[in-house]
C-alpha cells in the first residue's frame, strides 16, 4: 500500500462520520450487512474504487463481500502557535486511519470494538478479517449479555439501546427485548392500531376482510348473486292457477265477516 492513502475496513452496516481538526470523514458501512452464523466463511470480493467528493474517497463493496472499505488519504494539519503565527503539522494516511479507527472503536466505553480497522494492504487479509470478526462479535456477545441483565430487571424497552438490538441482530440470537417496530393499520371500526392482514379486529370484532373471515368460517359464506339468484328473490311464488285473497271479498257484519 502507497504511504500516501490507506485502507480503513467497516465490517458493519453503520456509518460513521468524524470531524477531525485536519477534516472530516465518512466511514462507509456495508449496505446489506450479513448476520453471523458460526461456522460459515464470509466471502471476499475486491470492492471497487469511487470517487468521493465531499471527502475521502470511499470504495463500496462488492455485491458479496462482508465489509466496506474507506480509502482516506495524508492531510496537513495547521496549528495555531498564537500570535499570528501558524505551523503545518503533516499527518501520514496510516495516521489517519489509525485515529479514525481509534475513535469510532473507542464510542462505546471501556473494550468497545465496533469492527473497524486499518487493513495491512489494498485489501483485509483472511486472517484479519478473522480476528476482527472475533473481536466485534465477543464485544457484542458481551453488550447481549448486559441487555439481558437489564431485561430481567426492568422489563423495559426504554433501557435497551440501539447498539444492543444490533448486537443481537449481528449474532442471529432471538431476544424477548429485541423489539422491532411493526407496521400497524387503524381499525375502521374502534379506531385501535392493529397489524394488517387479520380478518376480524380482535378489539371490537368488526369484519375487516369478509372473504377471509368466510373462508376461516368465522362468518356465514355470502349468498350468491346472478340472474338466476334476483329471479327468485323476492319474487311471489307462481302456480297454474292465480291466487285470489278470499277473506277480501267476504260481506261484513257487525259480529264480524261471514263464514262461507
Amino acid at each position: 500500500m502507497a504511504d500516501a492513502t490507506a485502507i480503513i475496513v467497516n465490517l458493519t452496516a453503520q456509518s460513521w462520520t468524524l470531524h477531525r481538526s485536519y477534516g472530516t470523514f465518512t466511514v462507509r458501512g456495508c449496505a446489506d450487512a450479513p448476520v453471523r452464523q458460526a461456522g460459515v466463511p464470509h466471502s471476499a470480493g475486491a470492492p471497487v474504487a469511487a470517487q468521493n467528493t465531499n471527502g475521502p474517497r470511499t470504495m463500496p463493496r462488492m455485491h458479496d463481500a462482508p465489509y466496506a472499505l474507506t480509502r482516506v488519504s495524508a492531510r496537513i494539519a495547521v496549528m495555531d502557535l498564537g500570535d499570528k503565527r501558524t505551523l503545518e503539522v503533516p499527518i501520514t494516511a496510516a495516521e489517519v486511519a489509525r485515529d479514525l479507527c481509534r475513535e469510532i472503536n473507542a464510542d462505546g466505553g471501556d473494550d468497545s470494538y465496533f469492527g473497524v480497522f486499518v487493513a495491512a494492504g489494498e485489501k483485509p487479509t483472511d486472517d484479519e478479517l478473522a480476528e476482527s470478526r472475533e473481536r466485534l462479535a465477543a464485544f457484542y456477545r458481551r453488550l447481549v449479555a448486559a441487555a439481558d441483565r437489564e431485561w430481567e430487571r426492568s422489563h423495559s424497552y426504554l433501557f435497551i439501546n440501539d447498539v444492543e438490538r444490533r448486537a443481537a441482530l449481528y449474532l442471529g440470537v432471538e431476544k424477548e427485548w429485541f423489539y422491532q417496530p411493526r407496521e400497524t393499520v387503524e381499525c375502521p371500526g374502534c379506531g385501535e392500531k392493529i397489524k394488517p392482514g387479520f380478518a376480524v379486529c380482535k378489539n371490537c370484532g368488526a369484519i375487516l376482510d369478509r372473504a377471509k373471515a368466510a373462508a376461516l368460517g368465522l362468518i356465514p359464506p355470502a349468498a350468491p348473486i346472478g340472474p338466476a339468484a334476483t329471479a327468485t328473490s323476492g319474487a311471489p311464488p307462481t302456480s297454474g292457477t292465480p291466487t285470489t285473497n278470499r277473506e277480501a271479498h267476504r260481506p261484513v257484519t257487525a259480529a264480524g265477516p261471514v263464514r262461507g
